[in-house]
């Protein structure tokens, strides 16, 4: 969901710690996704709490690692040369099958686990998941 779209009713103050961390990760005035799980790392908090933040602050999440938004120029990361040609590899569509959840998504974390467990570049994940018409939710920053 794209931050114009969020109810921004709960907007909680930001530890001035926490958005000058944010601030200072920012490239073309947007929060990349792999920089908000570094930060959240380094700070010891939640990736969900950094995308929170972020939303306080009015700043935008780019670079999905899913790559599901945030692609100047393109919607999703695969809308570039290259993609269409990857063969899934053998067992992915049934790993996720079994990952669904009952509402028949799959998780960001779950794409993430598939991801490492297939060798897959988080992207790759991604995409597959979209081939087969599976809409990823539950995004660890919050952003969908």
């Amino acid at each position: 969901m794209a931050l114009k779209d969020k109810n921004m009713t709960d907007v909680r103050a930001v530890d001035p710690a926490l958005a000058d961390s944010i601030r200072a990760e920012l490239k073309d005035d947007r929060l990349d996704c792999v920089r908000a799980f570094v930060l959240a790392d380094a700070k010891g908090i939640t990736p969900l709490a950094v995308g929170g933040a972020a939303d306080s602050l009015g700043v935008h999440l780019s670079h999905c690692q899913l790559g599901l938004f945030g692609f100047p120029g393109h919607a999703k990361a695969w809308e570039t040369g290259g993609w269409k040609e990857m063969t899934m590899p053998e067992g992915f569509k049934e790993a996720i099958r079994s990952s669904l959840d009952p509402d028949g998504s799959l998780s960001c974390s779950a794409a993430w686990t598939l991801a490492a467990r297939f060798g897959l570049v988080r992207a790759q994940a991604g995409f597959f998941a979209s081939r087969l018409n599976v809409k990823i939710k539950h995004c660890q920053l919050g952003a969908f």
